[in-house]
């Protein structure tokens, strides 16, 4: 039967969560014997159980082991004292270079300001002047990007507003079409009753004559 691989976490179970620690424990206690009696190392083993439990495991002594720990970890820790020298001369060097390097970088500053040039030479002053115009020419360089920048975004947003105006002008005209359509088609229907009542009626004389417009003038003469 295959072992199944075990999941490394908390064993949630408290009755296999015990019995997988005694068993892992005398397992452990057991490699530890081992070890020393194989290959002759001097072996200290300290185990507490949740419960708080101790078990240990020594080839020689546990105290003479610990003591041994100690010893080994202090001597290689501490460093010896021509280190401990070095290292702080070389600490002090540092700090020194740190401090003349923040002293110039100061004085060159007040100088670029325009201060503390009195003790300057015409060749400190001009390589200033220099200075200064490769840093003013670097500024314009740099604003007349930022402007060219903010005019091309001002130019994308005037083709978005003039196509924008394109759209609702074409819009508003279509919609006013329409509503001059309705509009004449509802005065043409207004007018219709209207022109139903001044057109001739049917009431009205009308006489016929056939002939010259000689004898239509006669016939036509007023009654005395």
């Amino acid at each position: 039967m295959v072992r199944g691989k075990t999941q490394m976490k908390r064993i949630e179970n408290a009755t296999s969560r015990q019995v997988t620690f005694s068993k892992r424990r005398n397992g452990l206690l057991k490699k530890a014997f081992e070890l020393s009696v194989l290959c002759d190392a001097e072996v200290a083993l300290i185990v507490f159980s949740p419960r708080g439990r101790l078990y240990e495991f020594a080839s020689s002594s546990i105290l003479e082991t610990i003591e041994r720990y100690r010893s080994h970890t202090r001597i290689n820790n501490t460093p010896t004292t021509s280190e401990s020298v070095e290292n702080t001369q070389q600490l002090k060097e540092e700090a020194e270079n740190m401090m003349k390097k923040i002293d110039l970088l100061e004085t060159s500053k007040r100088k670029l300001l325009g201060e503390g040039l009195g003790s300057c030479s015409i060749d400190e002053l001009q390589k200033i002047e220099q200075q200064l115009e490769k840093s003013i020419n670097k500024i314009r360089v740099k604003k007349t990007k930022v402007f060219r920048e903010q005019i091309d975004q001002l130019k994308e947003k005037e083709k978005a507003l003039v196509a924008e105006n394109v759209r609702l002008s074409e819009k508003y005209g279509n919609y006013s079409t329409q509503e001059s359509t309705k509009d004449q088609r509802e005065n043409i229907a207004e007018a219709e009753p209207y022109a139903d009542q001044s057109s001739p009626s049917s009431d009205v004389e009308t006489e016929l004559f056939i002939g010259l417009p000689e004898t239509r003038s006669r016939r036509i003469s007023p009654k005395v």
